[in-house]
């Protein structure tokens, strides 16, 4: 309540706050303090056969309890945050609340977190609360794209349980993806191949490492375009992030026309940065739960 993005709607909230609180004030006085009308000047109306107007009022100590805590609410604003951006006399925040919260846990735990990060990874591997820490924050962070037992789904997020890594597997490259991010970009070749030319290239693409390749209508676009980021021999670049086309690891798809779609139109993969949002304990432990053997 005390961040307000601007003096408008803080002093929108105080003026609907007073409204209401002497509107209520003036309802629960106006009820208990009004005159009794004159019975002769009243028409008697009776419900339900013996139910009179005036029969039965709301007990006094209605106004008791409503006026206490009317009060109470009035100190409350007063110390509390609940008029626009006035802080209240005890300066309270669900921010600063959680920063004390969150500060109390670091000096209580910042030393174990500490120890975890730089423990080696088979030392994590072998601590099986640990890896189930790791397993949860793989959850949390990563499951959305990835599936939650790593497998990769919807042939646009790739399997994080086998050997084959875009940018490489190994833990140093691991963290790295997890730091940094990642950005993927297979630009449009349909300008410069064509329709013939792509189907070409396709052709030659699901020949590699099967087959003979030498002489084929594709090899020289191919190594005019693709050879740059995927090598003449098409084995990738974990560098560039270029992925090997001579095995059977395709992440939108290793047929024919998928192979012609990716050429025709490219493909963009992006891999967020979870710099801001992991610590280092926590990108350790999913390290070691993406390399556990």
């Amino acid at each position: 309540m005390a961040d307000m993005p601007n003096d408008f709607w803080s002093g929108w909230i105080i003026l609907v706050t007073l409204i209401s609180f002497i509107g209520l004030a003036w309802l629960v006085i106006s009820v208990y303090t009004a005159t009794a009308p004159d019975p002769d000047e009243v028409e008697e109306t009776i419900w339900d056969e013996n139910l009179k107007e005036g029969m039965n009022p709301a007990p006094f100590w209605w106004f008791w309890l409503i006026f206490t805590m009317m009060v109470f609410s009035v100190f409350y604003l007063m110390l509390y945050p609940g008029m626009g951006s006035f802080k209240g006399a005890f300066q309270w925040s669900q921010g600063g609340r959680l920063e004390e919260r969150l500060d109390d846990f670091n000096d209580e735990f910042s030393e174990r977190r500490a120890e975890i990060a730089a423990m080696p990874l088979a030392e994590i591997q072998a601590d099986s609360a640990l890896m189930n820490s790791a397993a949860d924050l793989f959850v949390q962070n990563c499951s959305a794209c990835h599936g939650y037992e790593a497998q990769g789904q919807a042939n646009l997020f790739p399997n994080l349980r086998d050997d084959i890594w875009q940018w490489g597997g190994s833990p140093e490259n691991i963290e790295q993806t997890l730091r940094a991010g990642r950005n993927g970009v297979m630009t449009s070749w349909d300008a410069l191949l064509g329709q013939e030319g792509i189907a070409n290239v396709a052709d030659y693409v699901l020949l590699l490492g099967a087959a003979e390749t030498e002489g084929h209508p594709g090899q020289a676009q191919f190594n005019q375009v693709c050879a740059a980021c995927h090598t003449q021999q098409g084995t990738g670049n974990i560098l560039l992030g270029a992925p090997d086309l001579t095995d059977d690891d395709w992440l939108y798809g290793g047929d024919l026309p998928s192979i012609r779609e990716t050429i025709r139109e490219g493909r963009l993969g992006y891999m967020p940065s979870f710099s801001e949002k992991l610590d280092d304990m926590q990108i350790r432990l999913l390290v070691a739960w993406l390399t556990e053997p």
